[in-house]
């Protein structure tokens, strides 16, 4: 566990930018990623002399908002629903394979491997963020590279 954080502007100067990637990671959308790090960081300070683990508490927060935004997304998408675009997987270049590859993972698979494999977060880090044991962290990190390696084809690279 990280050492006492004494004061807001401290946590804040020291674990913005590394939210905001991750929120980038799992969210591939800056704007998104940016509105969702805002607004965590501003609910944690909100409740800042209540939060006994404060990186913990913002990550927790930006995925629950996330989760929320997509809630109402797919109520939305429900009512205006479009037949679907056909793709040519040809023309789709091996970063969009792996965007896709990577939102047909169960979402706490997704952000398990986000906070360990690109944050570089420890199993023990990400299961504070993600309020689970380390344990459970690693097995779901260890999923989603076998389904990425059994969709993509080839090893963890």
């Amino acid at each position: 566990m990280p050492g006492p954080v004494l004061d807001f502007d401290t946590f804040f100067r020291t674990e913005y930018q590394r939210l905001f990637e991750t929120l980038y990671l799992v969210v591939r959308n800056r704007a998104e990623a940016e509105d969702l790090a805002q607004e965590s960081m501003a609910r944690t300070y909100e409740r800042w002399d209540k939060v006994r683990d404060p990186v913990g508490y913002v990550y927790r927060t930006a995925f629950n908002l996330h989760r929320s935004w997509l809630r109402r997304l797919a109520v939305a998408a429900q009512k205006l629903r479009e037949p679907p675009q056909e793709h040519e997987p040809d023309a789709i270049e091996r970063r969009l394979d792996v965007l896709q590859a990577m939102s047909e993972l169960p979402h706490t698979q997704r952000v398990a491997l986000v906070l360990v494999d690109w944050v570089g977060m420890t199993a023990e880090e990400a299961g504070r963020v993600l309020a689970m044991q380390p344990v459970s962290v690693r097995g779901r990190v260890h999923r989603a590279r076998a389904a990425l390696r059994r969709r993509l084809g080839g090893d963890d690279g």
